[in-house]
């Protein structure tokens, strides 16, 4: 394994795609930091490359955004990730990654003491935008996980649903995962669709509205 590690600062404010912004880079695996020490990072595999199995003390939420990526362990244990696809990975049992075509994902460090929402299952196969129906009228909502440093929640909006101006406690990264909505961010608007990307900065002032029926994923930063 060739690794790199990279620590940038994102410029808030617009769309973009997590995986076009992190190109993997042949013959290398790169690893960039979100939110300080939040345990969020972003992941770029080339192709035919892997991240061994290890022992970690903590589980690993990964988010898929581009190509797919083999999880692997002990007694056989493997399941294929593609875009998409979401797994939370078991602790102190040897975990590791690999992938033929290359991948981008997004990996979230959840301690042990978290308060992980009972529908996750680990080792299991799933999709964000499958968590939480939509509701006719409705803004329906759904915390994930969530501890001390970070906080993850699904969002459905029916068609013209939405919400307020207001700030964000830390960083934060959206991902749209069905239909479309405009994002309002410190005056202007931004339509964002799914399979696209918001960064906000720390006291952000920021609005969702729903141009039709939207989900979203919201990965919280807290400070």
């Amino acid at each position: 394994m060739n690794d790199m590690e990279v620590n940038e600062k994102k410029t808030p404010g617009k769309v973009f795609s997590i995986g076009e912004e992190n190109p993997p880079i042949p013959g290398c695996t790169v690893s960039k930091a979100f939110g300080g020490d939040s345990g969020i990072t972003y992941f770029s595999l080339a192709e035919n490359t892997d991240i061994s199995a290890e022992i970690y003390p903590y589980h690993k939420l990964m988010i898929v955004a581009e190509g797919s990526v083999e999880v692997y362990g002990n007694d056989g244990f493997s399941q294929k990730l593609c875009a998409g696809e979401c797994i939370f990975t078991w602790t102190d049992v040897p975990v590791g990654m690999r992938t033929e075509e290359g991948s981008v994902y997004t990996e979230v460090c959840i301690e042990k003491e978290s308060r992980m929402n009972e529908i996750i299952k680990a080792g299991e196969i799933f999709k964000l935008e499958d968590l939480v129906p939509y509701g006719e009228g409705k803004i329906v909502n759904m915390d994930v996980v969530h501890n001390d440093k970070m906080k993850l929640v699904v969002m459905a909006f029916d068609e013209g649903t939405g919400l307020s101006e207001h700030a964000a406690p830390g960083e934060a990264i959206i991902f749209a995962l069905d239909g479309e909505a405009v994002i309002g961010y410190e005056g202007q608007d931004h339509a964002i669709r799914a399979g696209e990307n918001f960064h906000f900065a720390k006291g952000g002032l920021h609005s969702v509205k729903a141009t039709k029926k939207f989900k979203m994923a919201l990965l919280l930063t807290l400070e």
